[in-house]
């Protein structure tokens, strides 16, 4: 007689590859383990991209001093800087869709540490504004994780909060940026501290090296072959098996996110990331120009205030993350992006008290990135897989976009004579409320109580 273990053993062994048979790629389990591992290097690799993206603005006052401009002609040259950005972000999506998340992450990396090492080494305008340009790839690191990390956490039960853990590596690169550059600043200059950001990021590459591929991408290739091979319904299987949709085999462009379905959503998530980068180019990556100028503080105190403002900062993407998961990620970012509007207003036209420029600071950037956390999950979310690349990537543009039109317009106030307290307000607080409000256009993708639902599923 049969018995109850022979059988269960026998179920096993049915599902399990021959010994030596290598798993197809696709089949691949994510474990607990795989989960934190690429967790710690995606975390680490945003770490990197934006230690070498705010290096820039926070070292801007320095670099300028050493070059002989006024605030007014540094903003301006971050402009043009910053249109580079946007030339080579576009290239993200199509390297993400075709070539692979892994491959992706790698390229980017590699990218990030080009545009760090050379900034060390510019001789004046030309020079910084085409350097600077290949930030652009250390900057879209962001969307690898959006999309590589939504696959990862397909079966994990708390999947926004876990992301929250890695987008929070935007405040604690933009902390060590601040922190280390009070500390390296005076023992080895501007242009040996992006020397050592350079280095940080081929650190990532190494690590980034021994990650494994998303699944779901090397299910869409599977698909994609079988099919040209004439094996349809291979093809189905594998497509039903991993819930890619109907035109997953299909190369995709920029038009498949742009269709009636995702149209409304596309336009949306644009619009919201060109204001809000509007906001953070005011008061985060110029936000050492924007406090010396606007509140009166020295440079040094500037940065002791960065500091402390972005480990506040820390806590909203848990915060935000966290509160994505319960209240709804599409309703958290609106609420937050519009609670920094306010804060950033009140923190302009206060008092220049050091105790209460800090908090206000502080709240200012808890509200303005700490929705990040919610937000570029709830993007991976609202694409289907195979315009998932495509789709986050062409909302994810226009914050180099944002960033260009929040320079320019910072700068032009300030050529123009307006005072930065009100050139900050009509850029940075107007542009974080405005960010809010366009949210409300994107596609609901969790609601309310969607987090318990969950929770007894995977009980």
């Amino acid at each position: 007689m049969t018995t109850s273990r022979e059988i269960t053993d026998a179920q096993k062994q049915s599902k399990s590859p021959a010994k030596n048979q290598p798993i197809a790629p696709w089949d691949v389990p994510i474990t607990k383990k795989t989960v934190t591992h690429v967790s710690i290097i995606c975390f680490i690799a945003w770490v990197a991209s934006v230690y070498d993206y705010t290096l820039f603005g926070t070292l801007l006052p320095v670099i300028a001093a050493d070059f002989g401009w006024d605030a007014g002609q540094a903003t301006m040259i971050n402009t043009f800087a910053t249109v580079g950005v946007f030339i080579v972000s576009l290239a993200v999506g199509t390297i993400l869709d075709r070539l692979g998340r892994k491959r992706a992450l790698i390229i980017l990396m590699i990218g990030g540490a080009v545009a760090s090492g050379l900034t060390g080494l510019v001789i004046g305008v030309v020079s910084l504004i085409i350097v600077r340009a290949f930030s652009g790839f250390s900057m879209s690191e962001e969307v690898v994780n959006a999309v590589y990390l939504n696959e990862i956490y397909k079966k994990v039960k708390s999947r926004g909060f876990m992301f929250s853990l890695v987008q929070s590596g935007w405040p604690v690169g933009a902390l060590l940026s601040a922190g280390l550059s009070a500390i390296l600043l005076p023992l080895i200059g501007w242009r040996w501290s992006f020397l050592f950001a350079a280095v940080l990021s081929l650190i990532v590459v190494a690590l980034a090296s021994r990650l494994p591929e998303s699944p779901t991408f090397a299910a869409m290739k599977e698909v994609r072959r079988r099919r040209e091979t004439g094996d349809i319904e291979g093809a189905k299987s594998l497509a039903a098996e991993h819930e890619l949709e109907d035109a997953s085999h299909y190369k995709t462009g920029l038009k498949d996110v742009f269709t009636k379905d995702l149209r409304m959503n596309t336009i949306s998530l644009s619009l919201a990331w060109f204001f809000n980068w509007v906001a953070i180019q005011v008061f985060s990556v110029l936000g050492t120009t924007v406090l010396i100028e606007a509140k009166a503080v020295t440079f040094d105190n500037a940065l002791l205030i960065l500091v402390a403002a972005n480990a506040v900062a820390f806590l909203g993407y848990l915060a935000h993350g966290w509160v994505g998961d319960r209240l709804g990620r599409k309703l958290t970012v609106t609420i937050g992006w519009m609670l920094g509007g306010v804060s950033s207003m009140v923190m302009l036209f206060g008092p220049n008290d050091a105790a209460f420029v800090i908090t206000f600071y502080a709240i200012t950037l808890f509200f303005l990135t700490g929705p990040y956390a919610a937000l570029l999950f709830h993007m991976g979310e609202s694409f289907p897989a195979h315009v998932r690349g495509m789709g986050t990537n062409v909302a994810h543009v226009m914050a180099p976009v944002g960033g260009i039109a929040g320079s320019f317009f910072l700068g032009a106030f300030l050529i123009a004579g307006v005072d930065m307290m009100w050139a900050a307000f009509f850029t940075g607080s107007l542009g974080l409320f405005l960010s809010g409000l366009c949210m409300l256009g994107t596609r609901t993708t969790n609601r309310m109580g969607d987090h318990k639902k969950q929770m007894g599923h995977t009980a």
